[in-house]
């Protein structure tokens, strides 16, 4: 399951993060394995996403967001 399939609300740990130079400015950016994110908003046209990543909201586009694979919370 990749970051565009998370709903609202949901929970999950990012697992993996696909692409070498992408996964270099995303690790920047504190997306990295083991993180806990939740989707916090969605665009109107549905690109870009929000997420809440630990203490901070990051802004993905969509392209990007379905790079990072992830792993439901119950």
């Amino acid at each position: 399951m990749n970051l565009t399939q998370l709903g609202y609300g949901k929970k999950a740990v990012i697992t993996k993060v696909n692409g070498q130079i992408l996964a270099l400015k995303l690790f920047e950016m504190g997306i990295l394995p083991g993180e806990e994110v939740e989707l916090e908003n969605v665009a109107p046209f549905g690109d870009p996403i929000a997420i809440n990543l630990s203490e901070s909201k990051v802004c993905l586009r969509m392209q990007d967001a379905s790079c990072i694979e992830i792993k439901l919370i119950d």
